[in-house]
């Protein structure tokens, strides 16, 4: 009679149960708060800075419900003006109100937080209020109703006195961060590869793979769908917060059907289910238009053709994302991470995922 295996005594963490899920958050504020040091002097760095961390918080975002769930939804821009318009009113409204108890800036930045968290909850309640009837439809129907959703909220703000109609929100406090912009990218990626890994994670890959096999062995496919959905909707409403507390004004043009399909292109480039794919394809198209600026500049181009960049950009997106289905239809990552490309000859535990 053989004896059994005794199995080996599993090796302890040094890291205390209570502060593993907190580990991450610690480890990168002082990351941070060197970052926003080095741009303290470098304004026109820290706006592009500032625009590609909320287009990264975007494009991850909705790569929960179009990569992760294998819906489709064209109208992200939608929940972006939600919670920017929603947190710029709030901050407009308490710009001139201070914590007797906290310095003036500490208190600013209270406030700043509370504004982005009620404009993030605005966004993900519509996000429910939409995802609940709509989420039951699938493919092309989906995208329809999601459309239909941001042009709704487009002409709701060009109507609405209390939201600046066409000509915008303008004066509101501009308190945001390079940091405090990564602070929530890092939150969403972080977020992000929480889902994928968990027993949620699962389901939601089930349901894209097979939404009809995935409902027969148990799985709630309108239930996940919608909590996919609400939290992308969340994240997407926390961006547009941070957008309109670094830009001088928001107005209705910032989030019209352009911006959500740019969004959509962001994450199909990247591929369809990878994080890392999203923040890569996120950075590089926000970042394309003004290398094309300096590119026609340092050539001596006319002043006029550096000038109509924003005009163009869209035709060489297009003509990227055909080049890119015809030689990779997966997207540059396909539904794989930065550490699934690396070579084999890395150890993993080098890579963090032992």
């Amino acid at each position: 009679m053989e004896t059994p295996a005794i199995p080996a005594p599993e090796a302890r963490s040094a890291v205390p149960a209570s502060l593993r899920g907190l580990l991450p958050v610690l480890l990168a504020l002082p990351v941070l708060a060197l970052f926003q040091w080095l741009m303290s002097d470098a304004p026109f760095a820290s706006y592009l800075l500032s625009v590609v961390g909320v287009n990264i918080i975007l494009a991850v975002s909705l790569n929960i419900v179009n990569g992760m769930t294998g819906q489709f939804s064209i109208g992200h821009a939608g929940f972006m003006a939600v919670g920017a318009y929603i947190s710029g009113v709030l901050s407009l409204n308490l710009k001139d109100v201070a914590l007797s108890f906290l310095p003036v800036a500490v208190s600013d930045q209270v406030f700043f937080v509370a504004s982005l968290l009620v404009g993030g909850l605005a966004a993900a309640l519509c996000g429910f209020l939409v995802g609940l009837p709509s989420l039951r439809l699938r493919g092309d129907y989906l995208a329809i109703v999601t459309l239909g959703f941001g042009e709704i909220i487009r002409v709701v703000v060009q109507n609405t006195d209390a939201f600046g109609r066409a000509l915008g929100l303008s004066g509101i406090p501009q308190t945001s961060s390079p940091a405090m912009v990564y602070f929530f990218v890092f939150l969403t990626v972080l977020v992000a590869r929480r889902i994928t890994g968990s027993s949620h994670g699962r389901s939601l890959w089930a349901i894209r793979e097979d939404e009809v096999a995935a409902e027969a062995m148990g799985v709630d496919t309108t239930g996940y769908k919608v909590r996919a959905f609400v939290i992308s909707s969340f994240f997407a409403g926390i961006a547009g917060a941070l957008f309109a507390h670094f830009v001088p004004i928001i107005n209705p043009g910032s989030f019209t059907f352009v911006k959500s399909m740019e969004i959509v292109v962001m994450v199909v480039l990247g591929g369809l289910g990878s994080t890392t794919g999203a923040i890569v394809a996120a950075t590089f198209l926000t970042l394309l238009p003004e290398g094309m600026r300096s590119l026609f500049t340092l050539l001596g181009a006319e002043g006029s053709l550096a000038q109509k960049v924003d005009q163009i950009r869209m035709p060489v997106y297009g003509l990227l994302l055909v080049a890119l289905m015809l030689a990779r239809p997966q997207g540059l990552f396909g539904t794989k991470e930065i550490w699934d490309v690396l070579p084999r000859w890395i150890p993993r535990k080098r890579r963090g995922l032992a």
